[in-house]
């Protein structure tokens, strides 16, 4: 039984779906590849702010929980 073809939603370019490919199902494999590099080094910039975080974290802590008298 052949694989079915589809039509990458980026490019238009045709390719065969075959079980265990990378990435979307709607992209070829050229397509799919940079989405995968581009979300993972977004991750590591966001960890990367502890003293952000921690001050968001006190001042929602100082909104929630102030007593105006």
């Amino acid at each position: 039984m052949p694989f079915p073809i589809k039509t990458c939603a980026v490019c238009g370019e045709e390719f065969e779906l075959k079980p265990g490919k990378p990435g979307f199902a709607n992209r070829c494999p050229e397509c799919s590849e940079p989405e995968e590099d581009a979300s993972a080094a977004t991750g590591d910039a966001l960890k990367g702010d502890r003293e952000a975080n921690a001050a968001r974290r006190a001042a929602m802590k100082n909104l929630l929980y102030r007593k105006d008298s």
